[in-house]
């Protein structure tokens, strides 16, 4: 009989799931000279696309050409579609290709607030932190842009709707907003956390490995006005897989399936760099968190870590900046994501009850609506109903800053 028979399972706090912005966030609030440049859908049909070695590519055709017709934004000289794997849910495993898509084709909760509630209802959720779409996952879209001016007004425009469209009113504190910064300028980015922090904001998006996107590292200095505004405001750093525009893959001719399989890699060596980096001992209020990481892969590396750190932090180059344990360090400032690890929580102790947090990632293809309970009954049954009250929800309300009821106020 497992712990939790005769109990009722907690309602689920999601850290990861994901919004489908509606066609008017930026043509509704641009100044009118970027309307023609900035992000605007247009509906075309689909020339050619492909997914492999970890590289989406994308290719519109002309009107009247043949092909699906899709809903695509375009932006600069971007064209990037919608497509099937934006938004899966309701769809069976089989049906699930690489297509494009129009808005009439999804799930409406992808895009519309009470839709979102509705499904959230389906699925036993509570409350949502969402990852854009568009801007891609921490708003690398308008950092790879030529026109950074454009770029710093669509990514305040995003903020505006998320905070005040997506996660007002209508939502009734169940959405959490997540926001983006200029990845090109830290001082702005820090300028734009508080901005946001002004306003209740507790989670901004960034990339697991800059580098990977033109940008400095973590080990350098020049994140640091960002991380200071992170540390003051009490922002959690919040990085999703694919979050440095290159997902996990072997070769140029690998299939999808292979990526899929190492999704964690990223976020692995991410944290290797946070936690050699020096920066937690520099901001001590600083926290973060990997989106759809999964969390299995976690124990071993903190094993390895404390053994480097151990044995050969002083050719290393980290005896100067690293003056604890990685693993201690872990504890106090880094958090897993999970949606499917029963491995993962089989090891919990290993990897420390208060740092990790459910998901559901509605609404992608890996999503486990509407059956998130249904999995986290099955892998967490073996859990004391406390360890599973603080994972399913009580972990994120501390970290996120949500009322005692779960909620995000501003």
């Amino acid at each position: 009989m497992s712990a939790m028979d005769n109990l009722t399972f907690p309602q689920i706090i999601s850290v990861d799931d994901h919004t489908v912005e509606p066609a008017d966030v930026w043509q509704s609030r641009l100044p009118k000279k970027y309307l023609d440049v900035g992000p605007r859908i247009v509906r075309a049909p689909l020339k050619e696309i492909s997914f492999l070695g970890g590289r989406f590519r994308p290719v519109m055709g002309a009107p009247g050409d043949d092909g699906p017709l899709g809903d695509w934004w375009l932006y600069e000289e971007l064209q990037r579609p919608l497509t099937r794997l934006d938004t899966a849910v309701g769809y069976s495993r089989d049906e699930i290709k690489l297509e494009v898509i129009t808005y009439e084709q999804m799930r409406p909760g992808s895009y519309d607030v009470p839709q979102r509630l509705a499904d959230m209802d389906v699925n036993h959720v509570q409350s949502a932190v969402c990852f854009p779409t568009f801007p891609r996952f921490c708003g690398q879209t308008f950092t790879e842009a030529k026109d950074h001016e454009l770029g710093l007004l669509c990514v305040q425009a995003y903020n505006d709707w998320m905070v005040e469209e997506w996660c007002g009113p209508q939502a009734r504190g169940r959405l959490i907003p997540l926001t983006l910064i200029p990845l090109w300028d830290a001082e702005l980015a820090a300028a734009e956390v508080r901005r946001n922090a002004a306003r209740g904001v507790r989670a901004v998006a960034f990339s697991e490995i800059p580098p990977h996107l033109g940008l400095p590292s973590v080990h350098s200095d020049d994140w640091d006005p960002f991380l200071a505004a992170c540390d003051e405001t009490g922002t959690v750093i919040a990085m999703h897989i694919g979050s440095s525009s290159r997902m996990p893959s072997t070769s140029k001719d690998a299939p999808p399936a292979v990526g899929s399989t190492i999704t964690f890699a990223n976020c692995c060596f991410s944290m290797v760099d946070w936690l050699m980096s020096g920066k937690f001992e520099r901001f001590p209020n600083l926290k973060v968190m990997y989106a759809e990481g999964q969390i299995g892969w976690i124990p071993y590396i903190l094993e390895r870590a404390d053994v480097v750190w151990e044995e050969n932090r002083g050719w290393g180059g980290v005896a100067d900046k690293v003056h604890r344990p990685p693993s201690e360090l872990f504890a106090e400032h880094v958090y897993g994501c999970f949606f499917d690890d029963a491995f993962g929580l089989r090891n919990l102790d290993a990897i420390g009850l208060g740092n990790v947090l459910y998901e559901t990632d509605y609404p992608h293809s890996d999503s486990t609506w509407p059956k998130s309970r249904e999995v986290g009954e099955a892998q967490m049954g073996h859990l004391d109903p406390a360890a599973v009250e603080r994972i399913v929800r009580g972990n994120a309300i501390d970290l996120l800053g949500l009322t005692p009821e779960g909620l995000w106020r501003p």
